[in-house]
């Protein structure tokens, strides 16, 4: 294997060693990180060449039982991040009979892809873990629970459920993660989270994780975490170069047929449709299945058991069509999409790389087509600046149909306003209020 590299840190702190990846072992990079053998060896069956930089970053710190403050966004490998400190810590402390880690996290897609990430890396660990969220029968969580797991994953709604039923106890605790901290506040689970956080003992190490930073989740970072390492990964600028994006400009009453079009003409073999709403997501996937068009809706307001009908049945191909919302589609990692479609735009930048990333993925060739209507220029502008590219218009569009919206909006005000604008310096304006004068004076 080739010697270590020191190398310096992003922070200015010390360099971490890494190593050349001309002649390295498996998992030879991961080793260097500090990771044990057992977990080395279970990222090799599952196929990991190199750290991501999150991971490169953070393992490290958490390793060291320092707090963490982590700025990435889902799909950086933040996941791992995490989850192999916490087993080799457990793996190398003794068992107390109760809860020893708990990994907070908003949806139950996330919750459960954390809790496959946990079977995976521990394999060779002989831990024992527990994912509870809501939507489906509370029962079999009980039962799990009643066995003593070293790892708990939740959501909040059903972790303070099984709290105030007695089922969960976290005085315990040793280390604690918040998992996308933003997305607890944009789903309103921020008094949730303090109220879990207040359970915990205040001896343990935080791993807190958060795509961006408003200030009411810096406030709460503040609070919880002590002398924390700060890890921060880029948010992504551009999107694969396998991944062939078009824009069609299109009235907003005009993308349910769009839609149904390309679906029905394009060589589209599987197809996730992004939408704002859950009332949307419904909406457009029954409008397809009535136009004879296979598929399905995922969101929050659906039942869990319905999600992972929904989620296998597009896996394997049965529906080739899924319409979800940003928040449903987190923890979604689905091979062979050929094709994501924006039927809206979304409100945050970022996003936009996050949906089509679902496509194109392993090397494959993928397409990434977005519908913006009128109202949606705005975010088409910030999209378009985060990339630092224009997007191109879809091929054989009619030009007419992208420059239309920009002279229209310009000509009304210029009809109505501009007038009286122009006229404010030839002392027309005070004409108008004139006649009201007189019997005001005739009053007094």
């Amino acid at each position: 294997m080739a010697a270590p590299v020191e190398a310096p840190r992003a922070d200015g702190s010390a360099p971490i060693a890494t190593v050349s990846m001309a002649s390295e072992a498996p998992g030879a990079a991961f080793a260097a990180l500090g990771l044990a053998t057992p977990l080395v060896r279970a990222l090799v069956k599952e196929g990991y060449e190199r750290p991501t930089p999150i991971q490169s970053q953070s393992i490290p710190e958490a390793l060291s039982g320092r707090d963490l403050l982590g700025c990435a966004q889902t799909g950086t490998g933040k996941t791992a991040a995490f989850v192999l400190p916490i087993l080799q810590r457990l793996s190398k402390t003794q068992r107390h009979g109760g809860i020893r880690a708990l990994v907070l996290t908003p949806t139950r897609e996330l919750a459960a892809q954390i809790g496959e990430r946990i079977t995976a890396y521990g394999r060779h660990l002989g831990l024992r873990h527990v994912v509870i969220y809501g939507g489906v029968g509370q029962r079999p969580q009980e039962e799990n629970l009643a066995k003593g797991p070293d790892l708990l994953v939740a959501t909040p709604g059903r972790l303070l459920d099984l709290m105030q039923q007695g089922f969960v106890r976290l005085d315990r605790v040793e280390v604690f993660v918040l998992d996308e901290a933003d997305r607890m506040l944009d789903m309103g689970f921020i008094h949730d989270v303090r109220r879990v956080v207040a359970a915990l003992p205040k001896q343990k190490q935080t791993l807190f994780f958060s795509a961006t930073m408003p200030r009411e989740i810096a406030a709460l970072a503040d609070n919880i975490l002590v002398d924390p390492a700060r890890v921060s990964v880029t948010p992504a600028r551009a999107a694969a170069d396998t991944i062939e994006q078009s824009i069609f400009f299109v009235e907003k009453a005009d993308k349910r047929a769009l839609l149904e079009r390309l679906l029905r003409t394009s060589s589209i073999e599987r197809a996730l449709v992004f939408t704002r709403t859950k009332h949307g997501a419904n909406r457009i996937s029954e409008q397809l299945v009535r136009a004879g068009i296979e598929a399905l809706a995922i969101h929050g307001n659906k039942s869990q058991g319905a999600r992972e009908r929904a989620l296998d049945r597009f896996r394997r191909g049965v529906t080739p069509v899924l319409v979800a919302t940003d928040i449903a589609a987190r923890g979604i990692d689905v091979e062979g999409v050929s094709h994501v479609i924006n039927y809206d735009l979304p409100n945050v930048p970022e996003s936009y790389v996050h949906r089509i990333g679902r496509t194109g993925r392993a090397g494959a060739t993928g397409s990434a087509i977005s519908f913006c209507d009128r109202e949606e220029r705005a975010l088409l502008s910030d999209i378009e600046k985060l990339l630092r590219r224009r997007i191109p218009v879809a091929e054989g569009q009619a030009p007419p149909v992208e420059e239309t919206p920009a002279p229209r909006a310009a000509a009304r005000p210029a009809s109505r306003l501009e007038p009286r604008r122009a006229a404010a310096p030839e002392q027309q304006r005070p004409r108008g209020p004139r006649p009201p004068r007189p019997p005001r004076g005739r009053r007094s």
